[in-house]
This record gives structure tokens, C-alpha cells and sequence, in this order.
């Protein structure tokens, strides 16, 4: 049965009542209202495909490649010093630190940067699947890690804001993470039926309680719609238009909606985000649009109404120029690297 019959059965309404729940393009969340920073992340589709630990002794030192990973790092014991390529000052991690790096750097972890490092994957011979590998007997330093990539080309939406460490250290945001880390520990641990899935999920949670943590910072003015959602203000305004992305905002309405002038809002909304208001709109639409093209039987026509698009004309100008190809040719290209990945 057609999800819309299925609808009108649990709900009783009629059909009209049914086309504007489909064509609002309602969010995953919005049962409980939208969020920006989970709207982004479920669209780029995070997936932890390798998360585990490794438990070191003595005197050790470990060399990771440059990849294209967004990798998670939870001190469990012991203390460590990390050097990332590119990076002049090496960082020395303690017991209960967490660390991410967005861009996937090559880098070092080890006890002392003095000693020859030996290449992880001599180490880690097959995939951890949430298991811990004893490096020189162990005891002296137990690390769990969790490397994850992203489902879309558009994962620079949320990496190219961030800087080339996260590093969690302060004592009430440590706290925050303890019950993630004592919880992937008990995982790692003791096997249990559906462990791997359940380590998957603790990891996923881990990214983006580092993410939530790392937007509150307020050690430096930092632009981009991540750190924009600190501002309470613009967080409610950006809210709205995740809420409702095919209604048809103005400016005015959005400034009402953050208690702000139009002008004011307009102004701050650019220095925050980086882009204006109606131009952060469209490109949250064009992403919307382009994982639909992908993930569903909805035609443009059906996609460009639910938007706000009165003409699949209009709609494929605004596309094209967000994303820099037609709807058609977009559908062709993603098509042809999905296949590309699962080949290789």
C-alpha cells in the first residue's frame, strides 16, 4: 500500500490533509522540532566503519596515514603525545581527554615522539570490530578510537568549518563524555549479542557530543553556520527554516522570529554564518533536494513544490547554481561514484 493510504488510515484525514504532510518535507525530527546540527549530520549519513582500542606498553610510538576519516580519540588511562602533520606543537593527552580530527591528517600518538614509530596498520592487521589490540603487553596506555566517513561529497559542509583538532579537555565537558566512555568500555570488554551495533551507535553519539561541545566553546569568533548555532538568536531563526525548508521565508518573518531588527538580523546573520540569510536557505533546500534525488521515487516536480518552487524551471536554476550541475546530471554522477565506491 502507498504510504499516503497507509497515512490516511491511521490518521482519518482526507487527502489534501495528507499531500501537505508529504509535500512539507517534514525533517526526521520534527516531531520534536527541527535541529540544525542533527538535520546536517543525518543528511551526510555518518558511518563508523572501524572502532576499537588499543591497550600499549612501554615505550611505544604509532603512525596513522593521511586519510579521508573524521576520526574520534578517548584517553581511557595512562597519557600520550600527539603531532599532527602540519601541525608545529605536539599535544599532550591525559586520562579522560578526547580528541577529533575532521580532515583525516597523517599523525603520531605515542608514549615519546623520540620513539621510532611503527606504522598502526602492522598493528591492526583486521578490522577491530569494537575488540582491543595488546601492543607490548599492555598496561601503561588504553585508547579506544572510532574513525568514521560521510555518506555525501557535501560532508565539507560540516568539515570545512572545523579546525584540524577538537580537543575536549575541560573538566565539566570531560564529564559530559564519561558516560559515553565508561559505556564503550563495558561494550568493548564484555561481548555481548548486538555489541558491534551497540558499539556503533556509543561511537556515533561520542562525534556528535564532541561536535555539540566543541560549537559552545567560546574561546575564539569563529564563522560558519556551526558555530552560528551558538547565538540562541540565529539558533531560532535557522530552526524555523530546517522546521518548515519549503515555506516561503522573508526576511522580515525570520528577524521576528529572533526578536531582532531586520537590518540587525540581517547583519549578524552574515557575520555569523558567513552567508546571507536567503542564501543559507537555498543551500540547506539544495542539499534537501539532493539527497532526496538520491534516497527517494519523488520526481522534480514533486521535490521543487515541496521547497517552495512554483516551476521545476526555477528550481533547476537554483540547483544548479548551488550545486553546480542539473538535477539530472546530479543523480548521474552520485550514481556513478556510489558504484565506484562499492567496487572498490
Amino acid at each position: 500500500m502507498h504510504i499516503a493510504g497507509l497515512l490516511r488510515i491511521i490518521l482519518g484525514g482526507p487527502d489534501d490533509t495528507i499531500y501537505e504532510m508529504q509535500s512539507s518535507n517534514i525533517s526526521r525530527s520534527s516531531s520534536v522540532g527541527a535541529d540544525p546540527l542533527s538535520d546536517v549530520l543525518s543528511l551526510l549519513k555518518p558511518r563508523s566503519y572501524m572502532s576499537g582500542g588499543i591497550d600499549a606498553g612501554g615505550d611505544w610510538s604509532f603512525q596513522l596515514e593521511r586519510s579521508n576519516c573524521f576520526l574520534c580519540f578517548a584517553l581511557v588511562s595512562g597519557h600520550c603525545w600527539l603531532s599532527i602533520e602540519g601541525v608545529d606543537e605536539a599535544v599532550r593527552l591525559e586520562a579522560g581527554d578526547f580528541v577529533a580530527l575532521p580532515h583525516g591528517p597523517a599523525f603520531r600518538l605515542g608514549s615519546d615522539l623520540a620513539v621510532t614509530p611503527v606504522d598502526v596498520r602492522s598493528v591492526v592487521t583486521e578490522p577491530l570490530n569494537g575488540g582491543i589490540v595488546s601492543w607490548q603487553g599492555g598496561g601503561a596506555c588504553l585508547g579506544l578510537t572510532a574513525f568514521f566517513t560521510f555518506a555525501t561529497e557535501h560532508a565539507s559542509t560540516l568539515l570545512g568549518l572545523l579546525p584540524s583538532l577538537l580537543h575536549i579537555r575541560s573538566h565539566a565537558d570531560r564529564a559530559v563524555m564519561q558516560w559515553y566512555l565508561e559505556r564503550m568500555i563495558a561494550v568493548l570488554q564484555n561481548p555481548q549479542p548486538g555489541g558491534v551495533l551497540l558499539g556503533e551507535y556509543l561511537a556515533q553519539m561520542m562525534l556528535i557530543e564532541l561536535l555539540r561541545l566543541h560549537v559552545t566553546q567560546k574561546e575564539t569568533e569563529r564563522v560558519g553556520w556551526l558555530f552560528a548555532l551558538a547565538d540562541q538568536q540565529l539558533f531560532i531563526a535557522m530552526t524555523a527554516m530546517h522546521e518548515r525548508p519549503g515555506y516561503r521565508w522573508t526576511l522580515h518573518e525570520l528577524a521576528g522570529r529572533a526578536g531582532m531588527s531586520r537590518s540587525a538580523f540581517a547583519l549578524r546573520f552574515k557575520e555569523k554564518v558567513g552567508v546571507s540569510v536567503m542564501g543559507y536557505l537555498t543551500r540547506w533546500r539544495m542539499l534537501l533536494a539532493g539527497d532526496r534525488l538520491m534516497n527517494s521515487h519523488d520526481t522534480v516536480s514533486v521535490i521543487a513544490l515541496s521547497l517552495g518552487y512554483e516551476s521545476d524551471s526555477a528550481f533547476s536554476f537554483a540547483f544548479k547554481r548551488e550545486m553546480g550541475c542539473s538535477p539530472r546530471q546530479y543523480c548521474h554522477t552520485r550514481a556513478s561514484a556510489l558504484a565506484g565506491s562499492v567496487s572498490s
